[in-house]
């Protein structure tokens, strides 16, 4: 325990532990097996730079919270830096189906989230694509369980409003 009382993080036995989760959720996100092992190890690179900001509590919150963050932003990245087109038409191509549904799904889901608060949609995508319960949303949204429920209670209500008046 440091002086002011916070626990230390030891990386090492953090990796030991905790890397197979986090390399999980770098696959579920990235659907890239190099880009997820590449993204697990920069989760662990970033809690060694900062370890001494960080404290130890809840680390398998904390690890899952940064891996979401580095595999958005390598997804950020792929968006904005195409670097093989021909590449990515042939994708196109093999997936044409699962494409077009997530397509049609990023459309729905960016028209939904266009007016919401950003840690609602965090809290969402915990939620309700990763299957956290709402005990673990508050700890990550740093939020009390009664407030997680009402922001996601209400979340859900616009989102199946909009859904209605689209039909």
């Amino acid at each position: 325990m440091a002086e002011d009382g916070t626990i230390a993080i030891d990386v090492e036995q953090l990796y030991r532990r905790y890397a197979p989760m986090v390399l999980r959720r770098c696959r579920r996100l990235l659907a890239n097996e190099e880009q997820a092992v590449d993204a697990m190890q920069d989760v662990f690179v970033r809690l060694l730079t900062h370890q001494q900001r960080l404290h130890g509590r809840y680390p398998s919150s904390l690890l899952y919270r940064i891996a979401t963050n580095v595999c958005l932003n390598v997804i950020r990245e792929r968006k904005s830096h195409k670097t093989d087109a021909g590449e990515d038409i042939l994708c196109r191509i093999a997936c044409c189906a699962e494409q077009e549904t997530r397509t049609l799904a990023t459309v729905i889901l960016e028209r939904l989230f266009r007016r919401e608060q950003p840690s609602t949609r965090e809290m969402a995508v915990l939620h309700f694509v990763d299957g956290m319960t709402f005990q673990q949303v508050a700890r990550e949204a740093r939020m009390s369980v009664s407030g997680v429920r009402k922001r996601l209670r209400d979340f859900r209500a616009r989102a199946l409003t909009a859904a209605t008046q689209e039909e």
